[in-house]
């Protein structure tokens, strides 16, 4: 089954708002095997409009719009779609009164434009919004299939998982299981020479790649006639990958690094803290965005100066004065310190130069010193990072976190 996605809105034409609606919606699809070919974005324009719904009804089985739907003028997705497919719009009263009760309950006057969110074709299926005034809806004519969706996300979201998924589950015969893939500090040429003769060969599964901020995911995909099918056809795959790049492969469940590295910390029923200088808390916000994360996350010191750097952490003067802040030295004793001082299993540090300025010859703009204490051993890693500021910092975050998940990895 081939689906296409429509969103309608000048507001995203001239970049008021990002499209992440065609995002998710483009993702749930893949992950069910509804293949996608096409995805347009166009104006509060009736004709523009029109023509972009004709084109994608005649080549494709299932069109999904979003936005469009609204009380206004500018708001005509449905009365375009319906056109287009032949349908007369009538009032649903139960709709109206719904919409009528919302705004009684919200302590809201009514106006009477309110009521064309409660007109649809007759015997479309009609798609409850749960947070919002305006529903949504399907139409169906000669194997086709529109579905109308409102725009703004918090709307969307729920209305498509509660909705639409069952629907197109239920039209689609063909179903897709996959596995992602996270893989970092692997270039994605590396990843393909890697596995260029998987990639030669494949047939089913199929593998695709994509690379973003230093790291590349994988995505495994087998057609199958259940999950339980394309698990079986999946795994060998993974673990194949898995087998190639056993340090680069962070999971295989498509989490974040700082999931991963949660998961073993709670493993090992571990606490953790951080000491940061040129990451400015990066390091400390990924962990405490995990939901839970005060059960093992004791603190994060962002220690910007040499006198935060001695006061909280403990480091001494002289190696200061002997390495500078920048240095393994450093690294070392800002690791060691956080752990003493949060009585924290594991400490890690990061001390380096963003830039863009600040850098030397000696030590240029990039270069990044993270240290850890752990298990009674405190060591540091030197790394040289490229980018503008917020990429040297981020990736030395995702270097610090990686490096406590292998240093956790050592005795499993």
């Amino acid at each position: 089954m081939e689906a296409e996605i429509i969103t309608v809105g000048t507001e995203i034409l001239m970049g008021q708002i990002v499209n992440t609606n065609a995002q998710f919606i483009s993702k749930n699809l893949a992950d069910i095997g509804v293949s996608m070919y096409y995805q347009t974005t166009v104006g509060d324009n009736a004709r523009r409009l029109k023509k972009v719904v004709v084109d994608a009804l005649n080549r494709s089985d299932v069109v999904i719009l979003t936005g469009g739907l609204g009380p206004t003028e500018d708001d005509m997705t449905k009365e375009i779609v319906a056109q287009v497919m032949g349908y007369p719009l009538v009032l649903y009263e139960d709709i109206a009164e719904n919409i009528k009760s919302y705004f009684i309950k919200v302590g809201k006057e009514m106006t009477l434009n309110n009521l064309k969110q409660a007109k649809f074709p007759e015997n479309c299926i009609i798609l409850e919004n749960k947070c919002g005034t305006a529903p949504g809806c399907i139409m169906e004519k000669k194997g086709k299939a529109a579905i109308l969706l409102p725009g703004p996300p918090k709307e969307l979201i729920p209305m498509f998982n509660d909705s639409v998924m069952p629907y197109l589950e239920k039209i689609n015969n063909t179903k897709f299981y996959s596995k992602m893939i996270r893989i970092f500090n692997v270039g994605e040429s590396a990843v393909e020479a890697g596995l260029i003769d998987l990639i030669h060969n494949q047939t089913n599964p199929t593998l695709a790649t994509y690379a973003s901020d230093g790291q590349v995911t994988l995505r495994v995909t087998a057609k199958c006639k259940n999950y339980d099918e394309g698990r079986e056809l999946v795994e060998p795959v993974v673990n194949e990958v898995k087998n190639r790049f056993p340090d680069g492969v962070y999971s295989t469940d498509d989490e974040s690094m700082e999931q991963a590295v949660e998961k073993l910390i709670r493993k090992k029923n571990l606490t953790l803290a951080t000491a940061e200088s040129c990451t400015g808390g990066l390091i400390a916000s990924k962990l405490v965005s995990i939901p839970g994360s005060s059960e093992w996350f004791k603190e994060g010191a962002v220690t910007y100066s040499n006198d935060a750097k001695m006061r909280r952490l403990g480091v001494k003067a002289e190696t200061l004065e002997k390495y500078g802040a920048v240095s393994e030295e450093t690294a070392k004793e800002m690791a060691a310190g956080i752990a003493r001082t949060s009585s924290s299993d594991i400490g890690i540090s990061v001390t380096g130069i963003a830039g863009p300025g600040g850098g030397s010859e000696e030590k240029p703009v990039g270069l990044v010193y993270i240290g850890v204490s752990y298990n009674g051993k405190v060591y540091a890693e030197k790394f040289m990072l490229n980018g503008d500021r917020n990429r040297v910092r981020n990736m030395a975050a995702m270097h610090a976190l990686n490096i406590v998940r292998r240093e956790l990895l050592k005795n499993e």
